[in-house]
């Protein structure tokens, strides 16, 4: 059993900067994967960066919306989310999410944080 509680979310204006954390308990085996995904009103949910969980070889990788604005990064037992040049469009539930990496790379993961809310204003 894994389990992950956000926190940092929070109002920003356009242009601004936030980090979100999740600290990561319990099991996690060497196969897993964690996440960052997010959902706004009326949209479908959005994996937007991703990690793998053994940190000798870190890989990571990000939506084209985010690609060169976030920075997904852990360590020991917190999984981040540095938030960079947000937009409007950025305005979502955030959620962080562990599970196989297959799982994770196809929006699929098993185990997820309560979610924090990001707000950006114009």
């Amino acid at each position: 059993q894994v389990e992950l509680v956000e926190s940092g979310g929070g109002s920003v204006q356009t242009g601004g900067s936030l980090r979100l954390s999740c600290v990561v308990s319990g099991s996690m085996y060497s196969a897993y994967c964690l996440g960052w995904f997010r959902q706004a009103p009326g949209k479908e949910r959005e994996g937007i960066a991703a990690i793998d969980s053994d940190g000798s070889d870190t890989t990571t990788t990000y939506a084209a919306s985010v690609k060169g604005r976030f920075t997904i990064s852990k360590d020991s037992d917190t999984l981040y989310l540095r938030m960079n040049g947000l937009k409007p469009e950025d305005t979502a539930m955030y959620y962080c999410a562990a599970d196989l990496c297959d799982l994770v790379r196809w929006n699929r993961p098993n185990y997820w944080g309560q979610g924090t809310q990001v707000t950006v204003s114009s």
